[in-house]
């Protein structure tokens, strides 16, 4: 029984893998749920509460830049607040518009916005390149913070 939930563990940390960098598997959720069908493979032994807690936090930290990433490549361009909500908005109004809309969602959100509060399509657009600059590295982030993840669930497995 052990084998199959520690497969199954290696496997849900995989989809975590991918979920991080494609935005329609909830990456940060995954991870958690591989490293805890990990634990419960060794009955919480040989990964206990604490390597959980750390992969938690790990995790957490993963959705929470999932979710800013895009707004503070905006802010950082030098754009408005405005379109740090445009990103935001876009974000959320992408995620309904499947793989494209999330990606683009916060660019399209922080030029719209912007370009409404001041009429100069050339700083909108900037706002816009932020945004999709933050989500880029928002995804590098994201990805290292994942092997990160795993790296602990290895060490609390191994040592």
């Amino acid at each position: 029984m052990a084998w199959i939930l520690y497969a199954l563990g290696a496997l849900t940390l995989l989809l975590g893998v991918a979920g991080v960098v494609l935005p329609v598997l909830p990456g940060s959720l995954l991870l958690l749920g591989g490293a805890l069908l990990v634990a419960w493979a060794g009955d919480f032994r040989l990964v206990g509460w604490p390597t959980l807690l750390v992969v938690g936090l790990l995790a957490a930290v993963i959705f929470a830049v999932d979710w800013v990433a895009a707004a503070l490549g905006a802010k950082a361009s030098g754009a408005s607040r405005w379109a740090v909500v445009g990103a935001t908005l876009g974000l959320v109004v992408g995620l309904f518009l499947g793989p494209a809309g999330i990606i683009l969602g916060p660019a399209v959100g922080a030029i719209l916005l912007e370009y409404w509060r001041d009429p100069d399509f050339e700083r909108a657009l900037r706002a816009g390149a932020g945004a999709f600059v933050g989500f880029l590295l928002g995804g590098v982030v994201k990805v290292t913070l994942a092997f990160v993840l795993i790296g602990a669930l290895l060490v609390g497995l191994l040592v």
